[in-house]
């Protein structure tokens, strides 16, 4: 019986491997066509294009923040370790 669960246990770890190793179909954002955007260097964003069309609608403030960030918001995260790695870009390999 114990190795029963055991095997159940193995056999939901792989499928949920198997669906996250696969690429995330999602929509740009800005055009809307479909596809792995997040393998590419523009993820969430299809092109360069887009990402920088998105980027001027902030700028322009046409896509803004509703409502000023409340310092309670952030109190989850304060148990978070230290570290300047985190602030810095991954590198593509």
């Amino acid at each position: 019986m114990q190795a029963r669960g055991h095997l159940d246990l193995l056999w939901q770890l792989a499928q949920n491997f198997a669906l996250m190793s696969r690429p995330l179909k999602l929509k740009c954002p800005t055009c809307r066509n479909e596809g792995e955007w997040f393998s590419s260097a523009f993820g969430p964003f299809c092109s360069k294009r887009c990402k920088l069309l998105d980027l001027g609608k902030w700028f322009s403030e046409e896509q803004k923040i509703s409502e000023p960030l409340q310092p309670e918001a952030l109190e989850e995260f304060a148990d978070l370790p230290p570290g300047q790695h985190l602030d810095e870009p991954e590198k593509e390999g």
